[in-house]
C-alpha cells in the first residue's frame, strides 16, 4: 500500500509567504512529505530556488504557480477566482512576461494603499515594509502583519477587515486577467490548470457550474476537492462536482508559514490528507495529453 502524502498548493516568500522555498523544502522533509507544488502567487522565480534543495533532501517538486484572476458574476459583481498551475515550464517567455507585469501592478497598489494608510494616520512607509521583509514580494500579508507588530492594530484581521480587505477604505483593486485566460496561459506554459479552493468564493451553485463548465472550455483539467479549511462534507461536494464535470481533483494546504499560522504543511489545520495517488492521476492526465499533442 503506498501511503506516502503530498501538497499541491504551497507559499514561500516569493510572494505572501513567510519560509523561503528553500526552506519550505526542509519542512516538506521534516513533515515527512513525497512531493510539493511551489505555487506562488504569480511567480515562479522560487522553483529554481527550491530545486537543488528537493533533489538533495529527496522530495519532489512540481513547478507551480497561482494566477489571481477576476470572474464577472453579474453585471454588478466580480469575484477574485485563483487558478494554480502545475508542470509549470519555469522558462516559459509567455508566461514570465505575463507574471512581470502582473508584479509591476503589484508594487503600484502597494504604494497607493501605503499613501492611503498613512492618510489614516498610520505610520508606514514602503521603505520600513521593504526593510522588514527582505527579499520578499510585498503583499497585502506584509502590510497587515507590518501594522500588527508596530501595534497599530490588534489583528492581523483588523487590518483586513476594516483597512486593506476589499471594499475597505485603504484596499486597492490590481490588474487581472479572467479564470479562462488564466488557465489558457498556464497550458501554454505547459502546465495544467487547478481551479483552487473552490467554496472559498461562496458562489451560488448556478455560477459555480457556470464557472467550471467556463474552464473546462478553456483546458481546466483539475479542481482542488481536498483542502485545509473543507470539511468532510466539503470534500465531497467537491468531488462529485469533479465528476460531474469530468475533472480530475488536486489539493493541499495554502501553506504560507506564519501569514496563515493555523495552516501546517501537509496538514493545513491538522486532518487534511493528500495522498500520492492525486499526483500520480495528474501526471498520467498531463502525460496523455502530451501522447496526444506529439500525435497530431
Amino acid at each position: 500500500m503506498d501511503n506516502r502524502t503530498i501538497d499541491l498548493h504551497v507559499h514561500s516568500t516569493e510572494s505572501d509567504g513567510t519560509f523561503t522555498p528553500e526552506e519550505v523544502v526542509a519542512l516538506a522533509k521534516e513533515s515527512h512529505l513525497s512531493a510539493i507544488a511551489l505555487t506562488d502567487h504569480d511567480t515562479v522565480s522560487g522553483v529554481e530556488k527550491a530545486r537543488e534543495a528537493a533533489k538533495q533532501l529527496g522530495i519532489e517538486l512540481i513547478p507551480g504557480v497561482e494566477l489571481s484572476t477576476e470572474y464577472q458574476v453579474s453585471e454588478k459583481e466580480t469575484k477574485e477566482i485563483h487558478i494554480v498551475g502545475l508542470f509549470i515550464d519555469t522558462k516559459n517567455e509567455e508566461l514570465l512576461k505575463k507574471t512581470a507585469e502582473f508584479r509591476e501592478c503589484r508594487d503600484r497598489r502597494n504604494e497607493i494603499m501605503v499613501e492611503r494608510l498613512q492618510q489614516q494616520g498610520f505610520a508606514i512607509t514602503m521603505e520600513a515594509l521593504a526593510a522588514e521583509n527582505p527579499d520578499s514580494v510585498i503583499t497585502r500579508a506584509n502590510i497587515a502583519r507590518f501594522l500588527y507588530n508596530h501595534g497599530c492594530i490588534k489583528s492581523i484581521k483588523e487590518a483586513f477587515d476594516r483597512y486593506i480587505g476589499d471594499g475597505c477604505p485603504c484596499y486597492v483593486g490590481r490588474f487581472k486577467i479572467s479564470p479562462s485566460e488564466a488557465a489558457e496561459l498556464i497550458i501554454r506554459a505547459g502546465g495544467i490548470a487547478v481551479l483552487a479552493h473552490p467554496l472559498l468564493y461562496h458562489l451560488t451553485p448556478a455560477v459555480l457550474n457556470r464557472l467550471i463548465c467556463e474552464l473546462k472550455t478553456a483546458g481546466l483539467a483539475a479542481i482542488e476537492a481536498i483542502y485545509s479549511t473543507y470539511s468532510t462534507a466539503d470534500e465531497q461536494l467537491v468531488k462529485k462536482l469533479a465528476r460531474e464535470h469530468d475533472l480530475l481533483i488536486s489539493g493541499g494546504s495554502d501553506f504560507h508559514g506564519t501569514n496563515k499560522p493555523d495552516i501546517r504543511l501537509g496538514i493545513g489545520k491538522g486532518h487534511m490528507y493528500l495522498p500520492y495517488c492525486v499526483l500520480d492521476s495528474l501526471k498520467n492526465h498531463k502525460a496523455a495529453k502530451e501522447k496526444t499533442n506529439y500525435d497530431d
